[in-house]
């Protein structure tokens, strides 16, 4: 029953066949087999899991309805959880205690959704990979010496490996959607604003969103239903009322506009990949959709862009981290600039500091306007140039990534990994909403297609998901990596 999508589970809970409590004992069974091979959890919350999978059970029995009541999710180690270790996959906060749940958490919990536990991820959502991770790299399902991409990589192999049943994820330049691709799930990034921030750990302020991973876009339809909304607490949430995202997902896609970029149809990306995608396009054109090529214009800027307004407001986000209040402090400072040097060197990793060294060289005087302004203006630039070509067509469609999984420890060059993201990193600057679904495989590991629309049409982009999903098989495909029952 674990392998079974969130909304074919809330039909058996619904009927009285199964139990909260035995779905989540079931996937508690599951991932203490799976995780020592996977390490996709670095928290798990066998007591308090079966608390509140108890307490499902009794609602539902009081007569409280709700799709997600009692289904078993995972949360991405960035989301502050009452009581329950925060640590961003870093030394920094390894012992760090949230006192209050994240908007998202609250949101869960609220229509008795099931908390297992905390997934891996990279240090501070820092990486394409889940390898910067203070407590090990997460592994991929598909073969456990490839990566699961990052930085929502426990998440996304927790959710191939039936290790929970929906997952949640932060995306702040592809870390939801290539992680999704990597191993062959659903992986949904919504506009900027549309899922509060609030009590979800920031990195890059201006391109953080958090969204759901799962195993198919009807429940990523589902998930974004609970998570969107605004919050008064944070200000960058949008006041603007939230769709019933799991009612059009039928509609139909007789005349819908599909643009190709021919941007990401160039050198670097895969042959197999290619392939792929294109095959998928021959799915939609079946259906009635019509393909045309578009022209994003300063599609190639968008990683260079991307690594200096990134870093920048890392920069600014991680200075909290000093040793004083929480979180690392090194031990026996002689001073407190001591404190402050010693606590943040101790406490980061490479990467980390590696992207606030940056950050702070590009804010710092005399390069703000060379370097930080300059990529604010690169930005607006791509954003004018998706804002053009959705004046001709509906829904970009692409690949996610240029390649499939690589394997864990064979990128050393930073820039190399920064380029695992070209093609998503353009929706973050732009803020547009944009979805990974499995699409094919080469060499057994999964490709992800990378769809993309308008602002705040999550609608659109989730239809357009889901009716490739009604006609194809790749979402139902599941790894074998020796821990079958």
């Amino acid at each position: 029953m674990i392998e079974k999508t969130a909304t074919e589970l809330s039909r058996l809970l619904s009927s009285g066949s199964l139990s909260s409590v035995e779905l989540t004992r079931a996937y508690l069974d599951r991932i203490a087999k799976a995780n020592d091979n996977l390490n996709a959890y670095i928290t798990i919350c066998e007591e308090s899991a079966l608390e509140q999978a108890k307490k499902a059970d009794e609602r539902r029995a009081k007569g409280f309805r709700h799709p997600l009541l009692g289904i078993p999710l995972a949360h991405k180690d960035i989301f502050c959880t009452d009581g329950i270790n925060t640590t961003c996959g870093s030394r920094m906060l390894e012992n760090f205690i949230a006192p209050y749940n994240a908007t998202v958490v609250e949101k869960f919990e609220d229509v008795g959704a099931v908390t297992l536990g905390k997934t891996n991820m990279d240090e501070f959502a820092m990486g394409s990979s889940n390898e910067t991770s203070y407590f090990g790299p997460a592994k991929n399902p598909w073969n456990i010496k490839k990566v699961p991409g990052g930085s929502s990589g426990g998440s996304a192999a927790a959710i191939a490996a039936d290790l929970c049943a929906i997952a949640t994820g932060t995306d702040t330049g592809g870390s939801i959607r290539q992680p999704a691709a990597f191993c062959g799930v659903t992986g949904f990034k919504p506009s900027y604003g549309r899922v509060s921030r609030w009590g979800m750990i920031a990195f890059a302020s201006s391109l953080d969103q958090a969204g759901p991973i799962c195993k198919s876009a009807e429940d990523a339809a589902i998930l974004t239903s609970v998570m969107a909304g605004l919050d008064n607490k944070d200000s960058t949430s949008v006041d603007k009322p939230v769709e019933a995202y799991s009612a059009t997902l039928n509609k139909s896609l007789k005349g819908l506009k599909i643009g190709i970029p021919a941007q990401h149809f160039r050198d670097g990306l895969s042959s197999e990949v290619e392939r792929s995608i294109k095959e998928a396009l021959k799915v939609y054109e079946q259906m009635g959709a019509r393909v045309t090529e578009i022209n994003l214009a300063h599609n190639h800027l968008s990683v260079p862009a991307y690594y200096v307004i990134a870093p920048a407001e890392a920069s600014a986000n991680l200075s909290r981290y000093d040793g004083v209040r929480y979180g690392y402090r090194c031990e026996n400072p002689v001073d407190l600039e001591d404190m402050y040097k010693r606590s943040r060197s101790e406490g980061f990793g490479a990467e980390v500091k590696r992207r606030i060294m940056v950050g702070t060289y590009a804010l710092s005087a005399g390069y703000y306007d060379d370097y930080y302004q300059k990529a604010q203006k690169i930005r607006r630039l791509i954003k004018n140039d998706f804002d053009r070509a959705f004046e001709e067509v509906d829904v970009i469609i692409g690949p996610t990534s240029p390649n499939t999984a690589f394997d864990i420890g064979a990128k050393k060059d930073p820039v190399a990994m920064y380029l695992e993201d070209i093609y998503t990193i353009a929706v973050n600057l732009a803020g547009l909403p944009g979805i990974s679904v499995p699409a094919g495989f080469s060499e057994g590991l999964p490709i992800g297609m990378h769809i993309i629309g308008k602002h705040f049409e999550e609608a659109k982009v989730l239809n357009v998901a889901h009716q490739f999903q009604q006609e194809t098989e790749w979402h139902k495909q599941k790894p074998k990596f020796g821990l079958e029952d």
